[in-house]
């Protein structure tokens, strides 16, 4: 499994198949501990990512350890953290369709390597890359979906967005998210 990630690590390193490739700082592949138990695959490095070539390094990854760390989990010793595209766009904009193209390869290799059995969509950017057709983040977040090889997925808030959304009154982003992290942990001890 290691031998394998490393291979399309370092394909992906190397990869010059879209405009990104000529403004990143740094390849931004996975960060967390290799397993086939749980994966967050978010939208697309931003800036502190691009510099340290990690994802969720940033307040946003900040936010999304101290999630984790509620119900005893950690990037260190539970989850694989990877996104939807390895090089930052500029400004922080979305990815193009092309550069989510470009890069699906990665994204796919790494499913198919740790064929995790849950699978955290973070985030709009993240949804619309593997769940397409199920509208909103708002509308799906929390619902579990069937994904490749058996996997639960469930897609959650991203951390960024809950910064912006400061209340924890019932019904807030930041409520709806200690709901999901909780039944997320709940399948996941099942395992």
């Amino acid at each position: 499994m290691y031998e394998e990630l490393e291979t399309i690590k370092d394909k992906c390193h190397k990869c010059n198949k879209c405009a990104l490739s000529k403004t990143r700082t740094n390849v931004v592949f996975s960060d967390g501990i290799a397993n086939n138990k749980l994966m967050l695959v978010g939208e697309a490095p931003g800036y502190w990512e691009d510099q340290k070539g990690k994802p969720f390094v940033g307040k946003a990854g900040q936010l999304l350890d101290k999630i984790f760390n509620c119900v005893g989990l950690s990037r260190e010793k539970d989850v694989y953290i990877c996104n939807t595209i390895k090089c930052r766009p500029p400004e922080n904009r979305n990815p193009l369709p092309e550069e989510k193209e470009a890069c699906r390869e990665f994204l796919d290799a790494q499913i198919e390597i740790l064929k995790p059995k849950i699978i955290l969509i973070c985030g709009s950017v993240a949804l619309n890359s593997l769940l397409p057709n199920e509208g909103g983040i708002t509308k799906v977040r929390g619902k579990w979906f069937e994904g490749p090889y058996g996997a639960k997925m469930m897609p959650i808030f991203h951390p960024s967005y809950l910064l912006r959304n400061d209340s924890r009154e019932k019904g807030s982003p930041k409520w709806l998210t200690w709901q999901d992290i909780k039944e997320i942990k709940r399948v996941y001890d099942e395992l």
